[in-house]
């Protein structure tokens, strides 16, 4: 590709006029945020280098703090709340957590010695019903505004955004239940977790207003491939036809772990996940999942942030409707 940017190629890829191309690029204060986006969006799409005057936030930098990234719906998480901050006129500083590596703690610390506006916690300690959360309070107490997303802790003081997982959960309940399964298990992640206590509570609530009488086994395991395997087994051999997922991740354990067994999805076993990360349409078969409402998440969540940043007024946190996406690897219950 050539040295020099062409106007016209940004213009089409952006959807905007040159003359709009040619303001963002002069750093012109007169385009809206959402087109100057647009236009930032297309040069990295088309593997332009940004001019050095778009390097520039004036806003200042946001931490933002990550699990691993194996599951598939934390680079998502992080990729809309990066696009967000920089359409706001932040640096987002990721830091990512992995096993053995470094801490949260330890990321909190750093990003406090970088002098960062604020903290965005992903699904992190905050998430945890079993961690102190004495690391919140001290950031409170040094004036450091922060928002959580999906793990919606009582105990600490500020603004979280997560999908509304007791309903979600109840989505899939009705689901199965309007297929004709009565016998429902649910493979969830670690029990200490928030999340996997709001799922299973939607879970059995759901299950004792729209199949009363039955059974409602739970299996904590771990969010991955070996942990939806693992859950498997257990609800098999309960003899569970249909079973709900904490993520998509061990959703395809649980298919996996059918197929070892001789079972086929959806014929003799319904399977439904949770956050429809990319890639679940074209599994096989494609997953019946909840849907998180990513992008209006991660917009909450900044805003909120943002209105900490410019006051000490605490945001109210929000819960946001999941969608049940309905593929093929659920199906009506063979008698």
């Amino acid at each position: 590709m050539a040295d020099r940017i062409r106007l016209s190629d940004l213009a089409r890829q952006a959807g905007v006029s040159t003359a709009t191309v040619s303001r963002v690029l002069n750093g012109k204060e007169t385009v809206a945020p959402a087109t100057r986006q647009a236009v930032l969006t297309a040069l990295d799409l088309l593997g332009y280098e940004r001019p050095e005057k778009l390097r520039e936030h004036p806003g200042g930098r946001i931490g933002l703090i990550v699990p691993e990234l194996t599951n598939p719906i934390f680079p998502i998480f992080a990729q809309n709340i990066e696009t967000t901050l920089s359409s706001r006129g932040y640096t987002p500083l990721l830091c990512t957590q992995t096993a053995g590596g470094i801490t949260e703690d330890s990321y909190v610390e750093l990003l406090i010695e970088q002098h960062v506006a604020g903290i965005v916690f992903i699904s992190g300690l905050h998430a945890d019903s079993m961690a102190s959360v004495g690391r919140y309070a001290r950031l409170t107490q040094i004036g450091l505004p922060y928002v959580t997303v999906n793990g919606p802790n009582p105990e600490i003081a500020t603004a979280d955004f997560s999908t509304d997982t007791v309903d979600a959960v109840t989505q899939c309940v009705r689901h199965l239940v309007s297929l004709g399964h009565t016998a429902i298990g649910l493979a969830m992640g670690p029990e200490r977790f928030i999340p996997s206590q709001l799922k299973v509570k939607g879970f059995v609530s759901a299950m004792n207003a729209l199949a009363p009488g039955a059974p409602a086994p739970v299996v904590h395991t771990l969010y991955t491939v070996e942990g939806g395997q693992s859950a498997a087994r257990a609800l098999l051999a309960d003899g569970c036809t249909a079973i709900v997922c904490g993520s998509d991740i061990m959703a395809l354990g649980v298919i996996r772990q059918c197929a070892s067994q001789g079972l086929s999805v959806p014929e003799d076993v319904s399977v439904v996940g949770f956050d429809d990360s990319p890639l679940m349409a074209f599994s096989a078969p494609p997953l019946t999942t909840i849907r998180q409402p990513v992008r209006a998440i991660c917009e909450g969540a900044v805003s909120s942030l943002m209105a900490l940043v410019s006051s000490s007024e605490t945001p109210t946190s929000m819960e946001f409707h999941g969608e049940l996406i309905v593929r093929e690897s659920t199906a009506p219950h063979r008698t």
